[in-house]
């Protein structure tokens, strides 16, 4: 056997076997990627149309305002049933419980008021005699933690299971919350609302049946389905792996093992028609809208807390979920794993390997390249058509870990063999550290530069504005990468001459600190001069674009949005690090971690809040030692961080010049500072009324040298003039990052 293929044949078996134990024996470890390369399919998809015949009631913001908080008098929710009812829905689904009785009810009083012998409305009954007199299923809510011995709702339904084996594969749960007796018993029928994520807290998949004292009962959406195809009869087909179908007259429902059905999203929040409460309450409604229609009853306002992440949104309301469940069995387009999936995936992972391994070794490095990136994304398209048109569930991991590795693996065989024996020593010994760190290694070589130790540093980041825009312009991929060198090349150079490292490059951004490896007198100062440096040359780098042909259509899309070709937001911050090499055996890097790190971040993050090119914090202003124009920005906390976080923007130096930075004089940006700081210190008095009149004074200036920063502060100070606050400290907390 040639040479070549004897190196070969144990990289095939190793990758082989590897690759297909880990498949087989961890796959929880890999569940979680997997499940977001999934995600990226779903948005990379975007939305589709939702079903018309799926319609959500919102117990939304406006409806508790008009109506009263939750939950409401169980007559008004009786006339919501009631309207719905007359304006002939089909069939309605409450992703709602009634545990208790409602303490509002007239009757409840009698005997407190001395009303017995009088005839008083009693809203459960209300509510119950409504319940029975309207097409509606009842939810209620399995307990998983907690035993019980409360009895789950009858269904009216037989459930019969097939060569049941004596593993049990559904969901058992301990308890069950249902609706008060006298409503409950007056329900045709009823589903549980429970709709469990997993373990990355997203909802991609929901159980269809869950056990409980060993009797088997459906989900509120699957009853409803059920209810409206008048299928008597539930049948649990089992084999060895679990439930094979869920059938219904025959039909069968492709749920996977343990019962469960993977969704097939329509997309983001409110993808459904959703009609407010208060509009079903005062009948504003069109019998059009809800003729026939399976109509979901639930809530998105944030305050009742029944929200829910999926692969298409972070957040939507929990009964969209519901929602999509009965949109999938509608049209028959849920997700499916089946039972051979698993010997596919295996015989997948062995197939690519043996390709990469032995097919693509004979391909030289210029086609091997070419064709490896062909055959990695059409693997990655194969899943995607596969999912979306087949609506079959693969591995979405191990066939591309399976390309990668292969790939990795051929590539250090050719290497291997092709390399010197030098230039194998000398990319060992460069992968190890940085070529800032070698240099000082080589030139000091009893240095102990590379362990780890405490220090004060400065750090910096930048980052370009509508990055996303500019490269959609661009179009060619090779004139982005040339744009994008333009612009760092003399950002790069600005720091460097001002004794800054170069951390890395974050796609269209720069990461950068100072005072580290070696000691930089001033840190702070040289890192806020390297950004005005930086912010001064970009008049000069907006010129020099527009005269290159190739950036036409980056010249277009600035001058149709009067914006510069360039802009950058920059973040500082100074505290103690932790500085060393760090890494891996096969790739490290002399760097910096640590809070103060995390905080430049947010910093660069919060510049499009603020509309700031140069956000600094309050601890590297405290050691700046040179004059700059300040404007102060903020007190806050930032996602992450507990300790409040002062926030400054510095706008230039503040030399004997005349000098200005995009804006119209310095004379006039003093004058706007003067008055807008007077504002600020009423701000943090609690004068908000004197501080409302200055913000809005300056506001309307023709020429300003902040955009956001008065609409931010009049919002606020309306804001407290309406709702005055307690203990008030100026503390402002960000949710986000920026």
């Amino acid at each position: 056997m040639n040479q070549k293929y004897k190196i070969l044949i144990p990289l095939f078996i190793l990758l082989s076997l590897v690759l297909s134990s880990a498949y087989l024996f961890l796959p929880s470890h890999f569940q979680s990627l997997d499940n977001r390369v999934r995600d990226f399919y779903f948005k990379f998809r975007g939305p589709e149309k939702a079903s018309d015949d799926v319609i959500i009631i919102d117990i939304d913001e406006r409806s508790i305002k008009e109506l009263g908080q939750w939950p409401w008098e169980r007559d008004k929710f009786a006339q919501v049933l009631t309207n719905l009812t007359n304006n002939q829905a089909g069939i309605i689904g409450l992703d709602i419980v009634f545990a208790e009785a409602d303490k509002t009810s007239p009757a409840k009083f009698a005997k407190k008021w001395g009303l017995e012998g009088k005839s008083l409305p009693d809203y459960d009954s209300i509510l119950s005699n409504t319940v029975a007199n309207t097409p509606t299923i009842l939810g209620y809510v399995f307990d998983f933690n907690t035993n019980n011995t409360n009895d789950a709702p009858q269904v009216p339904a037989i459930f019969i299971e097939k060569n049941k084996p004596k593993r049990e594969f559904l969901p058992a749960a301990k308890g069950v919350l249902t609706n008060l007796e006298i409503i409950q018993k007056n329900g045709y029928s009823s589903g549980y609302m429970n709709n469990i994520p997993d373990e990355t807290g997203i909802i991609r998949s929901v159980p269809l049946i869950i056990k409980y004292q060993d009797q088997a009962y459906p989900s509120l959406a699957f009853e409803m389905y059920r209810i409206a195809t008048n299928s008597k009869k539930v049948i649990l087909q089992y084999d060895l792996n679990g439930i094979e179908t869920i059938q219904l007259k025959q039909k069968p429902i492709n749920a996977d093992r343990f019962g469960r059905l993977y969704l097939n999203f329509r997309g983001p929040f409110k993808s459904y028609k959703y009609i407010s409460a208060v509009d079903v309450y005062n009948n504003n409604i069109s019998p059009n809208d809800l003729q026939g229609k399976f109509v979901l009853i639930g809530t998105s306002a944030y305050g009742l807390m029944d929200l829910r992440s999926t692969p298409m949104d972070s957040v939507i309301a929990g009964v969209e979920v519901h929602a999509n469940l009965i949109d999938n069995l509608l049209h028959d387009d849920m997700l499916t794993k089946p039972p051979w999936i698993e010997i596919a995936d295996i015989l997948a992972i062995i197939l690519i390997v043996f390709i990469v391994t032995m097919v693509f070794y004979l391909l030289s490095w210029q086609m091997l390249l070419a064709v490896y990136s062909l055959s990695f994304f059409g693997i990655l398209y194969l899943n995607y058509y596969l999912l979306f048109e087949q609506y079959i569930i693969i591995n979405s991991i191990f066939p591309v870990f399976a390309m990668i590795l292969s790939f990795i693996g051929i590539l250090a065989v050719k290497y291997l063999l092709e390399s010197k024996q030098k230039d194998m020593i000398k990319g060992k010994f460069a992968s190890k550290v940085s070529a800032d760190v070698m240099e000082d290694i080589l030139k000091n070589p009893d240095s102990n530069t590379l362990d780890g130790a405490e220090k004060e540093i400065t750090v910096f980041f930048s980052d370009v504005r509508n990055f996303t825009n500019i490269s959609e312009a661009m179009g060619n991929p090779k004139s982005l990468i040339k744009f994008m060198n333009k612009i760092m090349e003399p950002m790069t150079k600005i720091i460097i001459e001002e004794k800054g490292t170069v951390d890395k490059y974050i796609g269209d951004a720069i990461m950068a600190y100072w005072n580290a490896p070696l000691d930089v007198p001033n840190h702070p100062d040289k890192a806020v001069i390297a950004s005005l440096r930086q912010l001064h040359h970009l008049k000069k780098l907006n010129n020099e674009l527009k005269n290159i042909p190739e950036f036409k259509n980056i010249v277009k899309l600035s001058e149709e949005n009067s914006l510069p070709i360039v802009d950058i937001g920059i973040g500082i911050n100074s505290g103690i690090a932790i500085v060393g090499e760090m890494g891996s055996s096969q790739r490290s890097d002399y760097t910096v971690i640590g809070d103060p790190i995390n905080v430049g971040a947010r910093l660069e993050s919060l510049c499009k809040y603020y509309n700031s090119k140069l956000n600094i914090s309050g601890y590297t202003k405290k050691l700046l030692k040179g004059k700059y124009i300040y404007r102060f920005l903020d007190l806050v906390t930032v996602k992450g961080k507990k300790e409040p976080l002062e926030i400054w923007q510095i706008h230039n130096y503040d030399n004997n010049t005349s000098e200005t930075l995009f804006y119209e004089s310095k004379e006039k940006l003093l004058e706007e500072l003067k008055l807008y700081h007077q504002a600020i210190d009423l701000y943090k008095k609690e004068e908000f009324k004197k501080a409302l009149e200055i913000f809005k004074e300056i506001n309307d200036w023709d020429c300003k040298s902040n955009i956001n920063i008065y609409d931010i502060y009049i919002e606020r100070c309306k804001h407290y003039i309406d709702v005055p606050p307690t203990n008030f400290n100026g503390i402002y907390i960000h949710t986000s990052k920026g």
